[in-house]
């Protein structure tokens, strides 16, 4: 099945979120995804800090987010006075209508400079959709299923690429997306993946 991304226009800028970032590393082919890409990608300082707070686990996304940063395939920015405000607003309030620094940074800098917002989190998509409708949104699933990545790997790096952000980084799935990412990885793989809801895991559909 194909599945159209929803990166249609090559001059439009994307924000990535941490979890996005987390997501592409794990794919082990974060450097060929993002030469093929043709938007150009972005990093809030915000979700910069969080992959350095990430240090204390062990984690290695803060140096494979310089090493893009150092390699031009990343650009980090910072928040202007009009994304500062959407920021607090975002981080404010009850827990059900608020959302994590990294998020709210990517939604309110899309928002203040017209970019795309790339986060894979249910709430965040539904915060994200309820207060700026207009705003273009985004996930991981949108970046490697764009027609130019899936040229660039070809199906067996490509299906390794899913597997492993969906192993390593517990990609999240939407719903419209699933049955791409099973038919890329095929459903031995997808039973490994407990980021994937059961349904998935245990399905007996279709084999890529």
């Amino acid at each position: 099945m194909e599945c159209q991304s929803c990166l249609t226009d090559p001059a439009s800028l994307i924000v990535a979120d941490t979890s996005i970032v987390i997501n592409l590393n794990a794919t082990g082919y974060s450097g060929e995804i993002l030469d093929a890409l043709p938007n150009r990608l972005l990093v809030v300082e915000e979700v910069s800090l969080e992959l350095e707070n990430g240090r204390r686990d062990g984690n290695s996304d803060a140096d494979d987010l310089s090493a893009l940063v150092s390699a031009g395939r990343v650009e980090l920015v910072k928040l202007g006075d009009i994304g500062t405000k959407f920021f607090e607003d975002l981080i404010i309030g009850s827990a059900t209508e608020t959302l994590d620094d990294g998020e709210a940074a990517t939604i309110a800098y899309s928002f203040e400079c017209g970019a795309i917002a790339l986060i894979d989190e249910r709430k965040a998509n539904r915060i994200c959709a309820a207060r700026f409708p207009e705003l273009g949104i985004g996930c991981t699933v949108d970046v490697l299923a764009h027609a130019a990545v899936i040229d660039a790997l070809g199906g067996e790096q490509l299906s390794d690429a899913v597997f492993n952000a969906l192993y390593r980084g517990r990609m999240r799935v939407l719903a419209h997306h699933s049955e791409w990412v099973v038919n890329t990885i095929g459903t031995d793989r997808a039973a490994q993946c407990t980021s994937l809801p059961m349904s998935l895991r245990t399905t007996s559909g279709t084999h890529s």
